[in-house]
């Protein structure tokens, strides 16, 4: 059987609309482009944000829109400006180091952090006014998380309020990251270009990843670790745990879509596992 389309910009306005109708659940992927060791792309990040999303709307129903590669704290939570690794990225890059310090960014670390919350506020604005009711932000790159939850939090305050002051409808904003979905199921979850992030490329876009490149096991790698060692990732591991999280993340956005008071009560926004109660 041919799975379905779901990409919001591959799509005809009619068949939005029949999707939309169907389940008005949007799934918006954040990433950025950034070092994930010499074997996986820079993009890995959001290439995983992209393919969960696509996967979650093929499985739960509902549509993923265009990633976001750009807009981050350049200078916060970036491998190639803020780790030990920095100087060994940089070479692998064949750029000089200074290039990711603060004398070369344009802005600050608050005002990278305040102009990237607004841009999140901006895209959940539009995506309400397509007329989506709930809007999952899904992170490849983890800190991103912590950002999407803030927006996410102000999102639904603005929201609440357009609800009670203006009668209208409105749309719940959540935002998840892969690994926390699954941690309690496996030991291994979560990394940078380790065995569980190189797994999810290759399940997604083989050829982008080499492994040849890769050292023997145990030696250091620059830009790249994790519990799971990159040189035991397969496609097959990588689609098994997509799944799994996916699974949890529609049920997290259907509980949303159809308990939508409880999440727009304060404090309730973010709230996770409600479902659970109900099995």
């Amino acid at each position: 059987m041919q799975t379905p389309e779901v990409r919001y910009q591959m799509l005809r306005p009619a068949q939005i609309v029949e999707r939309r109708k169907a389940c008005p659940i949007a799934y918006v992927p954040l990433g950025n482009l950034e070092w994930h060791g010499v074997h996986n792309p820079v993009g890995a990040d959001t290439l995983q944000a992209e393919g969960l999303a696509i996967m979650c709307a093929q499985m739960g129903g509902g549509l993923a829109f265009p990633p976001l590669y750009y807009g981050e704290n350049r200078l916060q939570a970036l491998m190639e400006s803020n780790e030990t690794d920095r100087d060994g990225i940089a070479a692998g890059m064949e750029l000089p180091p200074e290039n990711f310090k603060a004398e070369r960014s344009l802005f600050t670390q608050t005002e990278m952090a305040l102009h990237y919350h607004t841009l999140l506020r901006h895209i959940l604005a539009e995506v309400e006014s397509l007329g989506f009711l709930v809007c999952v932000l899904v992170c490849g790159h983890y800190p991103l998380v912590d950002h999407a939850r803030a927006a996410a939090c102000e999102h639904n305050q603005w929201t609440q309020h357009a609800r009670r002051e203006y009668g209208r409808e409105g749309m719940l904003a959540w935002a998840c990251v892969d690994y926390l979905m699954v941690q309690e199921k496996y030991a291994v979850a979560g990394d940078h270009g380790g065995g569980w992030e190189t797994s999810h490329v290759m399940s997604l876009h083989p050829q982008t990843v080499d492994l040849s490149l890769l050292p023997e096991k145990g030696v250091k790698l620059v830009g790249a670790g994790g519990k799971m060692a990159p040189q035991d990732a397969t496609a097959e591991f990588g689609r098994q745990i997509f799944e799994d999280a996916a699974k949890v993340i529609i049920r997290e956005a259907e509980h949303r879509l159809n308990n939508r008071d409880t999440y727009f009560r304060h404090g309730m926004g973010l709230a996770e596992g409600l479902w659970r109660k109900e099995q």
